[in-house]
């Protein structure tokens, strides 16, 4: 099983997010478990995820994660402005699998 983690400033703008991404990995029978966290806990929850997607509103903490996750192996991306406002969950879905490949 693949965890993909999302990441924004507080870790709820992120909820609807998820269950639209889960509802779209139900779906297509993929074994992934997405969780959102607030970014004051990432550094913690950083080794339990296999890619890590940051909302746009955090775009400013790119750089610092960054340097946290590429030591780890660990693929992080920004999540498409346009995606996460209209809960694109199966666009932001299909970005996090390509960062997995």
């Amino acid at each position: 099983m693949k965890t993909i983690l999302l990441c924004c400033a507080a870790g709820m703008s992120t909820s609807m997010l998820v269950q639209r991404m889960q509802s779209e990995a139900e779906k297509r029978q993929l074994d992934v478990a997405i969780k959102a966290v607030p970014a004051l806990e990432l550094e913690a929850c950083i080794h339990e995820a296999d890619v890590i997607l940051l909302g746009p509103q955090i775009r400013y903490e790119l750089a610092r994660f960054t340097a946290l996750a590429e030591p780890a192996g660990k693929p992080i991306s920004l999540i498409n402005m346009l995606d996460y406002g209209a809960l694109r969950g199966d666009k932001v879905l299909d970005h996090a699998l390509s960062l997995l490949e």
